[in-house]
């Protein structure tokens, strides 16, 4: 986990030193809020293999049409738009905080990786 940490802190200070040499007027701190856009959404629960399908407990909405990006273990790291969405069996359009939701996903994903809104 520290050593994660030390990779994205590394190609967080490269980014900010090109865009800094791009613009030398415009202040340290309003760069980095750019490159973090990401926020997290949410934890994976189960995975089920066989239909590729994961259960997302949410800590903030989500809405069909926004692009995640799952990130765990170590191979893991990718990211997807949303095309469907699913709550006790039904389609569903929007999820609010606190719901376990399923979404189908394009690769494998585990218990324990955490879902982040790009």
């Amino acid at each position: 986990m520290a050593a994660k940490k030390k990779i994205i802190k590394k190609v967080a200070k490269k980014a900010i030193k090109k865009v800094v040499k791009k613009t030398a007027k415009k202040p340290v701190k309003k760069v980095v809020k750019v490159i973090r856009k990401e926020k997290k959404v949410g934890k994976i629960t189960h995975y089920f293999d066989k239909i590729k399908v994961v259960v997302v407990k949410l800590s903030d909405d989500l809405s069909v049409g926004e692009t995640i990006r799952i990130i765990g273990g170590e191979n893991t790291d990718f990211k997807q738009k949303i095309v469907s969405m699913e709550f006790n069996g039904e389609k569903i359009k929007k999820a609010k905080k606190g719901k376990q939701v399923g979404i189908r996903v394009k690769d494998r994903a585990r218990e324990g990786y955490k879902v982040f809104k790009v």
